[in-house]
């Protein structure tokens, strides 16, 4: 175990000479609710609900919902969803109009049917496990992708839209990782006329054929190829939107539940390839639940933040929750590819471990989100540094190197040595660790 670490597991030692009022304060903190005066139930958004054993919900998240950064005049965020608009608006029209429509302020409260059944989600899925989902209750969660709202909007006669908003998925916590993020999500469905023009009378969408790796069983290989073309000619127009005409794209080969064949879009961005989208034909089964008609129609999904990050050189992701003006004020400009981050923080960051003994099913981000509900955003990254399995015990010792730090002032050792108290607190008392004093 490094120095630092055995240093730091002194003074988590030390902490527990304070006072027990403290460290009631810090459980309460840590494991409240927002429970409009009834502690068996939970309240967000004015809906009420009854927690159950599959609730993973903390205060820290409840306070996220409704914020609608994208939805932020001259936030970045903002500013990215605004380009991809206007490009679907000019790229598509009907009569003069735009072709697409857009909802960006849907409520991210969705049955759990939404956020998995809906879009083919199998039930032993990994992307339903509780560690990694922000769980109302058995019944209901914070949506994890905008793809919740595929079905809906498709049984309401929609086939083109844009679905964007806030979801929700425990992470850990790094520059890249935060637990709500923005998605765009857009769908565009197809019939016969739609897809081939007048050579439709000559050409079919279906077929009872076998799925391969270019295609799905229900489609003929002419109407895969043609919406394949459409799908990627439309997402490589929509990126040179943002990264001008010059950029450098290859597709990947990928895998979702709810399309195939699916894509993934990179881009060689400062020497990089970097992944900034996933797309691809929509399972059948999915649009056939929803409608009678016989069209097909592909799907994608993209993330503002990382997008944002990329075209803006933002360095850290928690950055897109600020309020201060030195932030916000740098995307002003009406050219958005002329913009470029200008840090304005120089202040340094404070490192402090936390080493402990885990319990039996002990899940990494179930400590991850109490970090973030007591230290908020003045933790930066939590990153393990140390584990090793006790050789007679089978007990797993862990030791989280945790980085504090303010994006407006300098934050004092006193200060962060309070936060890292009340972490370790409350990690032991609600998490069933054991923490590592000596």
């Amino acid at each position: 175990m490094t120095s630092t670490c055995l240093m730091n597991c002194h003074f988590i030692g030390s902490i527990y000479k304070a006072s027990k009022t403290y460290l009631t304060t810090c459980i309460r903190r840590c494991s409240r609710l927002s429970t409009n005066g009834n502690p068996s139930m939970i309240t967000i958004q004015g809906q009420t609900f009854q927690p159950d054993e599959m609730t993973t919900l903390t205060p820290n998240i409840i306070e996220k919902v409704g914020c609608n950064l994208h939805n932020q005049q001259n936030h970045p965020l903002c500013l990215i969803k605004q380009c991809i608009t206007n490009f679907f608006y000019k790229q598509f029209t009907r009569l003069g109009n735009p072709l697409f429509s857009v909802y960006d302020n849907i409520s991210p409260i969705v049955t759990v049917s939404a956020n998995f059944d809906s879009v083919l989600t199998p039930p032993d899925h990994v992307s339903r496990r509780k560690g990694d989902n922000f769980y109302i209750n058995k019944d209901y969660m914070l949506r994890a992708h905008t793809s919740a709202h595929q079905s809906e909007l498709i049984k309401s006669g929609l086939d083109a839209f844009l679905v964007i908003g806030d979801v929700y998925r425990r992470d850990h916590i790094d520059a890249s990782h935060y637990p709500v993020f923005h998605q765009m999500e857009g769908v565009q469905l197809y019939s016969n006329f739609q897809l081939f023009g007048e050579k439709s009378n000559k050409t079919s969408l279906f077929e009872d054929g076998e799925r391969t790796v270019e295609k799905q069983q229900f489609h003929t290989m002419i109407a895969a190829k043609s919406l394949e073309h459409q799908l990627k000619t439309t997402l490589e127009g929509c990126i040179q939107e943002l990264f001008g005409s010059g950029l450098e794209i290859k597709w990947v080969d990928a895998e979702f539940p709810f399309t195939h064949p699916s894509w993934e879009l990179e881009i060689k961005f400062q020497g990089e390839w970097l992944e900034v989208l996933g797309c691809g034909i929509m399972e059948q089964e999915i649009i056939s639940s929803a409608i009678n008609g016989q069209k097909i129609g592909y799907a994608f999904g993209l993330g503002l933040e990382r997008l944002a990050m990329i075209l803006f050189d933002i360095p850290h992701i928690k950055l897109f929750w600020t309020e201060d003006e030195r932030f916000l004020n740098q995307f002003k400009a009406k050219d958005i590819c002329s913009i470029k981050f200008q840090p304005y923080s120089k202040y340094p960051p404070l490192l402090m471990d936390i080493s402990y003994w885990c319990p039996p099913n002990y899940e990494a981000n179930d400590f991850h989100d109490l970090v973030r509900n007591i230290g908020g955003d003045l933790v930066e990254a939590v990153e393990l540094i140390d584990e090793f399995v006790h050789p007679k015990t089978n007990v797993i010792s862990r030791c989280n190197r945790i980085t504090y730090r303010s994006m407006d002032r300098t934050l004092t050792k006193e200060e962060a040595s309070q936060i890292h108290w009340k972490i370790a607190a409350a990690a032991e008392h609600l998490l069933k660790v054991d923490i590592r004093k000596k």
